[in-house]
């Protein structure tokens, strides 16, 4: 199993032809956006990633395994709309509307694009623009992503970290994965619930030592 943990920046560039020879490794947006992730490369071996938190790995992104192996990184296809219009002004505007929304959209020159979702689709339509369903490979420009995605996935570090660290263990004998990460966030998504529990109590509280036990009768 390969374990990997650097993403090359930009900056460091690698040679087109070595580039080329690389394992590749197929994901989808929504599993690009995970920077703990148990996966397999197209050549059927299993890797484990452990990248920086908020990682989003974009197409043709060149990762290093800590056996030196480089891999490339593809935005596999799925289900997307790419959103057409007959004067650039309506695709602006359309562009605006899913801005303000936070939607991660990736952006050509003629059409944008995003991931399906019926209730978009409608607003895309009321606002005149076409909107046609494919399949194909999506990366969303960074802006957008940033806005709103990120947070979504960042509330499954945990499971994400759990899960490689789980694989990873298994295959090379290490205990310390399932420790890792049940603990951490799960927690935290059950907060919410208790806080509102508090409230109610802050508005009793005060009568507690006396008003019960003595005149408040109802």
């Amino acid at each position: 199993m390969l374990r990997i943990e650097k993403v090359l920046d930009a900056g460091q560039a690698v040679a087109p032809a070595l580039l080329r020879r690389a394992a590749t490794l197929t994901l989808p947006f929504d599993q690009r956006c995970r920077s703990r992730l148990a996966a397999t490369l197209d050549d059927g071996r299993e890797a484990a990633l452990f990248l920086p938190r908020g990682t989003v790995l974009r197409d043709g992104a060149a990762l290093v395994a800590d056996s030196g192996a480089l891999v490339r990184v593809v935005a596999a296809p799925q289900p997307v709309m790419r959103v057409t219009a007959g004067d650039a002004l309506s695709l602006l505007r359309a562009a605006y509307h899913l801005g303000n929304r936070h939607t991660p959209v990736q952006v050509a020159p003629a059409w944008l694009q995003l991931e399906r979702d019926p209730v978009l689709r409608d607003m895309l339509l009321r606002l005149g623009v076409q909107v046609q369903e494919l399949e194909a490979p999506f990366d969303p420009e960074a802006g957008a992503y940033g806005g709103g995605h990120k947070h979504g996935h960042d509330e499954t570090f945990a499971e994400d970290y759990a899960a490689a660290q789980a694989v990873y263990a298994q295959r090379h004998g290490e205990e310390h994965g399932h420790d890792h990460g049940h603990g951490h966030d799960h927690g935290h998504g059950h907060d919410h619930g208790h806080d509102h529990g508090h409230g109610h109590d802050h508005g009793h509280g005060h009568g507690h030592g006396h008003d019960h036990g003595h005149g408040h009768k109802h």
